[in-house]
């Protein structure tokens, strides 16, 4: 009988299963509040606010501040490092404001995106350089979670193999360096909408995806139940003519899902994929009353789709603040109730139904 080495000790397993599971707790979910500065930018422009560091303060004091009920359904947060750092005005590291709540801080340790040579305009993710080292840091001050982000596109000749292979072994490497410091790793494959496909080539290609990340993780010996995935919602591309209902991506997305992804995961937190708000809640809820097998958790880490109304409500005033935080309130609890497969919908909200797509969306 092989001896196999033990890569985590058990309590160091334990750990990482249970911030997993507080995360993905029924009726939880992640406010993804990990834009960049570059990106933050583009989300302040038209509301006419300027991209400065005391505004992108003052924004995210917004949303951490809102009243502890949000806690009810924001589970976590994940942060740029510019915002783990930050404090409030009167001096509160944002990280205590939530922890205080019951929330856990989380921290996105991704250099971004860039181009893969070899390829038909496909990319990969930079920053296992120094990975660990950073990984200990946010730890030790604080974080419980991390989140890495790689790109796949469905074009006529992609994904291709290559693209496939090299974006599942960052990731996979990634979540194997965030466990051996204590942080759950988010592992976020995302399958971008852009393009007409129809409904049928983005779920074939999202399991393609899911199959090659699975294989690099279980390669590099992550602890399953301590990671969470963050895919796409199976759509179709935002330039297909065909229209699905929501019950249709529902159906792709969980089949596409139970395929691919080890029932030892401890949960999907969906990324909104720049669907607007409504469009996004309705999905979750869909897949959460799909007949079909569901052994995770099957949740939300939404950024654009938790914010959209809070910008458009907020514009930069001081005073608007409180009328904001409502509309973060508002969204929050909708996205918990579909979470659990209980949202009816009429959710209103500032940009509910806004379609929030960004072409070639990278951050």
């Amino acid at each position: 009988m092989p001896v196999f080495p033990q890569y985590l000790t058990k309590d160091q397993e334990d750990e990482l299963r249970n911030i997993a599971n507080q995360i993905v707790a029924p009726g939880k979910g992640i406010l993804a509040a990990d834009e960049s500065t570059g990106s933050i930018g583009k989300r302040f422009a038209p509301i006419g606010v300027e991209n400065t560091e005391e505004n992108r303060r003052r924004y995210r004091e917004l949303l951490f501040t809102t009243d502890k009920s949000c806690a009810e359904n924001i589970s976590g947060v994940i942060m740029f490092h510019e915002t783990f750092y930050q404090k409030t005005k009167d001096g509160t590291p944002f990280t205590k404001v939530l922890q205080d709540k019951g929330i856990l801080p989380g921290i996105k340790v991704d250099k971004g995106v860039v181009p893969l040579a070899g390829t038909d305009n496909e990319c990969t993710t930079q920053g296992l350089d120094g990975l660990s080292e950073r990984c200990a840091q946010y730890k030790k001050d604080g974080a419980q979670f991390a989140k890495w982000r790689c790109v796949l596109k469905i074009q006529q000749y992609t994904p291709s193999y290559q693209a496939m292979v090299e974006n599942a072994n960052v990731l996979a490497r990634y979540a194997s360096i965030c466990q051996q410091n204590g942080l759950v790793p988010i592992v976020e494959p995302e399958v971008l909408p852009d393009g007409d496909h129809d409904l049928e080539t983005a779920q074939k290609a999202t399991e393609q995806v899911l199959a090659f990340t699975y294989k690099a993780l279980a390669d590099h010996h992550v602890f399953l139940e301590g990671t969470l995935l963050k895919p796409n919602m199976v759509t179709a591309g935002m330039s297909c003519t065909t229209k699905y209902a929501p019950q249709d991506n529902a159906r792709a997305t969980v089949l596409a899902l139970s395929r691919t992804v080890p029932p030892a995961v401890a949960g999907v937190t969906f990324l909104s994929g720049g669907q607007s708000e409504e469009d996004a809640t309705v999905n979750l809820n869909c897949i959460n009353n799909d007949p079909g097998r569901r052994p995770w958790a099957l949740t939300f880490s939404f950024g654009r789709a938790l914010q959209a109304s809070v910008l458009k409500v907020w514009q930069g005033k001081d005073n608007n603040v409180a009328a904001a935080q409502k509309e973060l309130l508002s969204r929050a609890k909708a996205n918990g109730l579909a979470a659990v497969g209980k949202y009816s919908g009429g959710a209103d909200s500032a940009a509910g139904g806004q379609s929030l797509f960004v072409a070639q969306h990278a951050y």
